[in-house]
């Protein structure tokens, strides 16, 4: 089957999500007798050599009957997307174009702990931004705060002066490790300011007055080769939003630009694959 790995056993199946750190993990809960799962096979295959930096798994419900209950698979085929054990989401039935959307929901850039700028046990955390919930005061009409979350060539800017302040709501609690902004030597953000679940988006008088859970200063060459720059991690731990004051830029420019954001850290809730087995017994035995 090529890139697609196929799953022989439930011990097989723990075995493969708790060895997969940060990729992306879609799998494909399938039946020989079901003519929908057949039909979507060769497209899975092709979605798999498309998307290289994927995990692609079949699993026949038939032979792992145990793990797809508790994954609530009633539909086939249905398809789970995980991340880091988390599961991230799930479609159903043969819709070749729905499946493709859902895993460009998800792939992100593609990136994986092994990538360049990454780090080290955590996950680039753009798959839990809620892209339509996230705010950005002063930001130019031209070049937006959702360029910034992208790898293509768009970029944040400033619109009337060098401040900024953006507004990050998660889809789940999530725990934030470090920064990657990558930006201009030049107009690029200096002086930082970071707070955490606050009811609704401050505004610059509050920014600039209220008590942080972190500054930071950036220098030229953070944001220059887009070096993680690392939180107060304890103070990071359980955020539903991040709010990020920007209150000057590197050379005093008029505007300040943004060309990459990525916030490194991992979900809260995870998903312990000892869960997905069953305590005592096995399915039909009393407990």
């Amino acid at each position: 089957m090529g890139a697609v790995r196929i799953i022989e056993n439930e011990s097989q199946f723990y075995h493969e999500m708790s060895t997969m750190g940060t990729k992306l993990v879609i799998v494909d809960f399938t039946a020989t007798w079901c003519g929908p799962c057949q039909r979507i096979a060769p497209i899975f295959e092709q979605f798999s050599l498309k998307y290289p930096n994927a995990i692609f798994l079949k699993v026949d419900v038939d032979k792992c009957a145990e793990v797809a209950a508790i994954q609530g698979v009633s539909v086939m085929p249905t398809f789970i997307f995980y991340r880091n054990r988390t599961k991230l989401g799930f479609c159903q039935g043969a819709d070749p174009a729905g499946l493709e959307s859902k895993i460009q929901q998800y792939y992100g850039n593609g990136d994986t702990e092994d990538s360049e700028g990454s780090v080290t046990g955590h996950m680039d955390l753009n798959t839990f931004i809620a892209k339509t919930q996230c705010e950005c005061l002063n930001e130019s009409d031209d070049h937006n705060f959702v360029q910034c979350l992208t790898t293509d060539d768009g970029y944040l800017e400033s619109d009337c002066d060098e401040q900024l302040i953006l507004s990050i709501t998660f889809t789940q609690a999530v725990k934030v490790h470090s920064l990657k902004i990558k930006a201009p030597s030049d107009s690029g953000p200096k002086s930082i300011k970071l707070f955490i679940n606050q009811p609704r988006t401050i505004d610059f008088d509050m920014a600039d007055s209220n008590t942080s859970v972190q500054d930071l200063t950036l220098l030229p060459k953070d944001i220059e080769e887009g070096n993680p720059v690392p939180l107060r991690y304890v103070k990071f731990q359980n955020v539903q939003n991040l709010q990020i004051f920007i209150k000057n830029n590197q050379a005093g420019t008029d505007t300040t630009r943004i060309d990459q954001l990525i916030i490194f850290g991992s979900p809260i809730s995870t998903t312990n694959m000892g869960e997905f087995k069953r305590v005592t017994g096995r399915k039909g035995e009393s407990h």
